[in-house]
Formats: structure tokens, C-alpha cells, sequence
């Protein structure tokens, strides 16, 4: 397996563990800045077991204190609006993020992206819309204007993690979560915060299998995977919640929904195929398209 084969995988296996999120979200009944606190406590200790592990260096500076900023203001962002709207409207309005990064990415850097990308982004927006057209519910205003900020943010810190090296990507991540707990945990004072096993089990299924290994598989992914892929990748997460949606509540996608992730899958797929075939073709700016 090429580095470049082994960073989809890592990126396909990173979103399919996102996608876990909606439900635990759902089932534990805390504050959403409690749940963010405490899930991103338990990731750092995933992290840094990891770290220990395999002896990989860490670096603190701008790039990563940047990167941590950015990925606890999507984990805040992402638990809020799960609990203020719908997962389904979260996921979906989350999923703006390839939008975002292909406008930082030319306003900030003045990158300039090929057709395909451009079509690739279209596609896949048009099939995640398509795949939850017959679960987007009126209403949640608030929830769905924040879940577009977790796309903002999400956006950037692709960015981010794809643009420094892994000792500063790994600082990010450790900055990110603790700069999420140190917001989160505080409000267990503010807010009730009933403790029952299921709640417990939820956070520590977030913490764990949910954020800590994910990310951890971004960092490595995103060393041979660029920002655009792994964002277009991480698109399989809003395709997985509705199976797990599925297997836990019996709730079966509808005609849209299939369609959609028909399209999605299709256009990735075909996207990363004809990338891979075309590395050095001329670029075109993603303003001009």
C-alpha cells in the first residue's frame, strides 16, 4: 500500500469512528459544553498515551496553538449544535467545510484548484444535501447557524493541520483539547449533570473511540493526504450516522438518502481515482469556476 493509498484509509476509518457522535451526543443528557469538556479530557489522554508510545515529538508555537484554537471551537461548535438541532441537520450543515477551505485556501494562500476539485465539492455538497432531504426539519434556527460555524471552523482547521509538521500537528491537537476542556468541564458547576452509567459510557465511547483515535488518524492521514482530500473523505461520516441511526433506533434512509450517498460515495471515489492519475495537471483557480 502506497503512503498516499494508506492516508485514504486512515481518513475513511478516521470518519467512519466520527460518525459515532450523534448518538452518544444524544443519549447523555449534560450540557453540550460538559459533554465537549469531557470528551476532549479523555481524547487528550488517548493522545498522549499515544504519543508516549511512539516516542513522536511535540512542538507548541504559533501554527499549533492556531490549530488548537480552531479544533476546540469545532468541538464546542459540532456538540452545541447536536444538541440544539437535529444530528441529521448538524452533520449535513457541519459538511459546509469543503466549501470554506476551498475560500481560505484561495483568499489566504492565493491557491489556485483544478476543475475536478471544484466539481468534486459540488458533487459531494449536492449528494449530502440530497442524502438528508427527507430528514431536514424546519426550524433550530440557531442550531443550524451553528453548525455552520462548526464547518467554519472545521474548514480551518484542515488547514491548518495540513499545512504543519507533526510535531506541531500534534501540539495542536493536545492545545485543542485542552483548550475545550478547560471551556467545557467548568459548567458541570452551572448546569445539571445527572450521573448515571449511561451518560459515563457515552462521554468515555466519545472520548475514546469517537475524538481520541480519529484524530490522532487525521494527523497521520493528513501527512500524505491534503486538505481538500481529507475533508472530502471525512465526508463518509454524514453517510455512516444514518447505519448506526439504523442499528440503534430502526430508522430506515429514505429514497433521498440513498440517492444521495450514492452520489457522494460516487464522487469521491472518482475524484481520488482521477487525482491520482493527474497529479501535475495545470491548476485552475477555485474563484474562476
Amino acid at each position: 500500500m502506497t503512503p498516499k493509498n494508506k492516508a485514504i484509509v486512515q481518513m475513511l476509518v478516521c470518519a467512519a469512528l466520527w460518525s459515532t457522535a450523534g448518538i452518544f451526543i444524544k443519549l447523555t443528557p449534560w450540557s453540550p459544553f460538559v459533554i465537549a469538556g469531557f470528551r476532549s479530557a479523555i481524547a487528550a489522554l488517548v493522545v498522549l498515551v499515544y504519543l508516549k508510545a511512539t516516542k513522536t515529538p511535540v512542538k507548541f508555537g504559533k501554527q499549533s496553538l492556531i490549530n488548537g484554537v480552531l479544533m476546540s471551537l469545532t468541538f464546542l461548535a459540532f456538540v452545541t449544535a447536536n444538541k440544539l438541532t437535529t444530528a441529521a441537520n448538524a452533520i449535513v450543515l457541519q459538511f459546509t467545510a469543503p466549501v470554506f477551505l476551498m475560500l481560505y485556501s484561495s483568499l489566504l494562500y492565493g491557491e489556485r484548484f483544478r476543475r475536478a476539485d471544484a466539481l468534486a465539492v459540488i458533487f459531494t455538497m449536492a449528494g449530502i444535501a440530497l442524502f438528508f432531504f427527507d430528514q431536514l426539519q424546519p426550524g433550530y434556527i440557531l442550531g443550524n447557524c451553528v453548525a455552520i460555524l462548526a464547518g467554519a471552523f472545521m474548514a480551518g482547521m484542515y488547514l491548518t493541520v495540513g499545512r504543519a509538521d507533526e510535531p506541531a500537528k500534534m501540539g495542536g491537537m493536545l492545545l485543542g483539547h485542552a483548550f475545550t476542556a478547560a471551556v467545557g468541564i467548568p459548567f458541570v458547576f452551572f448546569t445539571e449533570t445527572p450521573v448515571s452509567a449511561v451518560p459515563v459510557l457515552c462521554v468515555l465511547a466519545l472520548g475514546v473511540v469517537q475524538l481520541g483515535i480519529p484524530y490522532i488518524l487525521l494527523a497521520l492521514s493528513s501527512k500524505n493526504c491534503p486538505p481538500l482530500a481529507c475533508s472530502l473523505l471525512g465526508a463518509v461520516e454524514p453517510l455512516l450516522n444514518p447505519v448506526w441511526v439504523f442499528l440503534f433506533d430502526g430508522e430506515t434512509p429514505g429514497v433521498f438518502a440513498l440517492a444521495g450517498g450514492a452520489i457522494v460515495i460516487a464522487s469521491v471515489t472518482v475524484w481520488c481515482i482521477w487525482q491520482n492519475r493527474h497529479p501535475k495537471e495545470e491548476a485552475v483557480s477555485a474563484s474562476a469556476q
